[in-house]
């Protein structure tokens, strides 16, 4: 069992559930903090980037897709010159 807490992977792990975890709490409570008019600011902010976050998701999918498709057009086009 002591080797695994000797592996980096295993730490690499760990830090990362925990910074997950907490991370989301910190950033909630910072906002808490502020002011009325800089926790509405800070709202706003943290929505638009997750709208930007999501919509840059969503096009790397779709080029991600366009260009699954147009490979297997390709070498559709191979097979049949061949």
């Amino acid at each position: 069992m002591s080797s695994v807490f000797l592996e980096k992977w295993t730490w690499i792990i760990i830090l990362s559930i925990i910074s997950i975890i907490v991370l989301p709490l910190v950033v909630v409570w910072c906002i808490l903090q502020l002011p009325p008019i800089g926790a509405l600011v800070a709202t706003i902010v943290i929505i638009l980037l997750w709208g930007v976050a999501s919509g840059y998701k969503d096009w790397v999918i779709a080029k991600h897709k366009e260009e699954a498709a147009r490979r297997e057009k390709e070498e559709g086009k191979e097979k049949g010159a061949s």
